[in-house]
């Protein structure tokens, strides 16, 4: 019966660590996912920031340009 009961508790530490195994996986699955989406996100951010930062630059450039209304 020891022989036994060692195969069982060894089938029993297996069947454990497959289903660590396998929420380890799903876990590191969704982690990439929402780091891809982040990923995006932050490059979709930067876009905009740079956007933005063009279109200041260009709304403070106008007025030096132009004369001065009194001319």
């Amino acid at each position: 019966m020891l022989q036994e009961e060692r195969i069982i508790d060894l089938e029993i530490r297996l069947a454990r660590q497959d289903d660590l195994l396998d929420t380890l996986n799903t876990q590191m699955y969704q982690q990439q996912k929402k780091i891809d989406e982040l990923e995006k996100l932050c490059t979709a951010l930067a876009g905009r920031l740079r956007e933005v930062a063009v279109a200041a630059n260009q709304r403070q450039a106008g007025p030096i340009d132009e004369r001065p209304p009194h001319y």
